[in-house]
């Protein structure tokens, strides 16, 4: 029996996706877990794998369409079934409705009527008949570049993302700023009699004002705009801060490593992402989600890791942290945020987490809070570990010091429960053997 694949829903507020290209194409074999499509969400680029062995059938949608989730986008026939009846089954893809072709009327003698205005040009078209993707348009808005200059290598000659990319990156596409475009538009001056040039009272300055520039906001940044605006407006936060001492750690992190290859050296934060799902275990709460009137406590412990990439943030996903050993994490979370930097993340490397961790200790950051991630209820934004003087039995010492703050959302947790998660986290932290075990 034939397969549907339909756009998958990779996020928590994804409404549509781009489906920016077909790798396997009609009439082409492809198993389970092989890499189906590409398409592109606010956030990245990412790559649908097949769940089904079988033919690709038909293609319902074309390459550069913008999809509502769920919506069908391919047919796979099942290993020995005919490709053209499965084809013939598959279902009609989301679209205009044709219309229907009028009878031909019979002569009629009418007033002459104004001129019908022009059919609005096909999806995807400019002015001037130049086809582009929604997001080459995105891009191309973005960037402020002319369509009509750039060469499309998509279906019928269309423009999709991979010929604007091309296009910025060759030398001569570079956009016009501002300040120049008005220059070049300016009249020129009209010749006057030249008047003597006053004393100056004080020295002039050496070197004009820079011009202002404008940069257009890119998509992803726009997306986290909206989701991070919406969080702070309508989770109640509330923040809790910890220090802990880490010496114990950071000794026992630099023996570990000693024994590891390269691939496999485990950070600071793959301690504290142990260390977290293991306290997650004792406050569910906290490692839940609020629905409607009810409040989700997950059973598994998905760890959200925030992970910089061009234009903003993606949080890749280690499921199940709490039951992982400290080198799985470690290579989990480093092959997916190389993923995710290089705009290939898969759709399981993005949804499903419970819970969040944010680090920017690698930039020597003494203290800050995180926003929340909904529907998740907290996120842990961990500071640098830093050497600072302490009191320790009446005597100043040197020692480790790393601060980390809880966001909590206050419909589903309360101050008293946050303060004894952190303090949960010390018997992980400042007794890291604990997380070998």
């Amino acid at each position: 029996m034939a397969e549907i694949v339909t756009m998958p829903k990779l996020g928590f507020d994804m409404a549509e996706g781009t489906l920016v290209r077909w790798v396997i194409q009609e009439g082409e074999p492809v198993q389970k877990g092989a890499v189906l499509a590409e398409i592109e969400t606010d956030k990245a680029t990412v790559e649908v794998e097949s769940a089904f062995d079988g033919i690709i059938a038909k293609h319902l949608v074309p390459a550069g369409e913008i999809v509502p989730v769920n919506t069908p986008i391919a047919v796979v026939a099942a290993p020995g079934e005919s490709v053209e009846s499965a084809a013939a089954a598959a279902p009609q893809a989301e679209g205009t409705p044709a219309a229907p072709t009028p009878a031909t009327p019979e002569p009629t003698t009418q007033p002459a009527k104004e001129p019908e205005p022009s059919a609005p040009a096909e999806q995807g078209q400019l002015p001037g008949g130049v086809k582009a993707s929604p997001v080459a348009r995105r891009m191309a808005e973005e960037t402020r570049i002319n369509l009509q200059a750039v060469p499309g290598t998509g279906p019928g000659g269309r423009i999709v993302k991979r010929d604007v990319e091309n296009y910025l990156a060759a030398p001569a596409a570079k956009a016009v700023p501002v300040t120049e475009a008005a220059a070049a538009a300016a009249p020129a001056p009209i010749a006057t009699k030249p008047t003597p040039a006053p004393i100056p009272l004080a020295p002039l300055a050496s070197a004009p004002t820079p011009a202002d520039e404008i940069v257009p906001l890119k998509r992803l940044r726009a997306a986290i705009g909206k989701r991070m605006l919406e969080a702070k407006q309508q989770v109640p936060h509330f923040y809790v801060t910890h220090e802990y001492d880490v010496a114990a750690l950071l000794d026992l992190r630099k023996q570990v490593n000693a024994l590891l290859p390269d691939e496999e050296k485990i950070s600071v934060n793959d301690f504290v992402l142990k260390a977290t799902a293991l306290a997650l275990r004792q406050f569910p709460n906290l490692n839940a989600s609020l629905q409607g009137d009810q409040i989700v406590r997950h059973g598994a412990v998905n760890i959200g890791v925030a992970v910089a990439v061009e234009g903003g943030l993606l949080t890749v996903v280690c499921r199940e942290a709490d039951r992982k050993p400290l080198r799985q994490i470690a290579v989990e979370v480093r092959t997916m945020a190389a993923r995710a930097r290089g705009g290939k993340v898969r759709p399981e490397d993005i949804e499903g987490s419970t819970f969040s961790v944010s680090n920017l200790g690698m930039f020597d950051v003494e203290q800050f809070s995180a926003i929340i991630n909904p529907p998740e209820a907290a996120i842990l934004a961990v500071s640098s570990a830093r050497e600072i003087p302490v009191v320790k039995e009446g005597q100043i010492q040197p020692g480790w010091r790393m601060k980390a703050t809880i966001s909590v959302d206050h419909r589903v947790s309360d101050g008293a429960e946050a303060a004894r998660f952190m303090q949960a986290l010390t018997a992980y932290i400042e007794q890291p053997l604990r997380l070998l075990v």
